[in-house]
């Protein structure tokens, strides 16, 4: 992990992306995201703040908050003002490495007592988002350490799905089966 140490990050608080409260939730359906529309299943909810979405598509206790919120099942999808800090919040996000805005650690996705450590890609390849539109896509190795010991407390996935020329990042830390497929459906305008 290329992130500060555990002990630090206890210290130095989090660095979060967060929705402003003014957000809403917009109705499923569909989404429409810099030229790409997302049919989305019934009960997930949608938050946009500008250059970033926040799709639930399960349990959430805080959806608007930040996007390392534990206990939060959604994925995101980012624009060119995300990318352009998704290196651990100072570089651009290339896809050669885990999209982790953040220079320090930041909370495992299931347990805020806990930090995530982002490993190798355990898988890479072309996905297709609609008709006509391939995602170079990568699913990296997650593990979720405590803070207090550094003791392991539970393994994730963290799925890429990134289209450079159309300039949108999707990610998901859930492993939520039914987004390749909604990903597949994508119409583009």
């Amino acid at each position: 992990m290329r992130k500060i140490a555990l002990a630090l990050a206890a210290l130095v608080g989090a660095t979060v992306l967060t929705i402003p409260q003014t957000a809403q939730a917009a109705a499923a359906g569909a989404i429409t995201f810099r030229g790409m529309t997302l049919t989305i299943p019934s009960g997930w909810r949608v938050y946009r703040d500008a250059d970033r979405v926040k799709v639930i598509t399960g349990r959430c206790a805080k959806p608007t908050a930040g996007y390392f919120t534990p206990k939060c099942e959604a994925f995101w999808i980012f624009g060119p003002k995300a990318l352009k800090y998704g290196q651990e919040g100072f570089s651009p996000y290339t896809g050669r490495q885990p999209f982790y805005p953040a220079s320090d650690v930041q909370r495992c996705p299931f347990d805020a007592g806990s930090g995530q450590v982002i490993g190798k890609a355990y898988v890479t390849g072309l996905r297709p988002v609609g008709r006509g539109h391939k995602a170079a896509f990568t699913g990296w190795n997650g593990r979720c350490v405590r803070y207090d010991n550094g003791k392991q407390t539970a393994t994730f996935h963290q799925r890429e799905w990134f289209l450079p020329t159309s300039k949108i990042l999707v990610v998901d830390v859930w492993d939520d089966p039914r987004l390749a497929g909604v990903l597949a459906k994508a119409t583009w305008s």
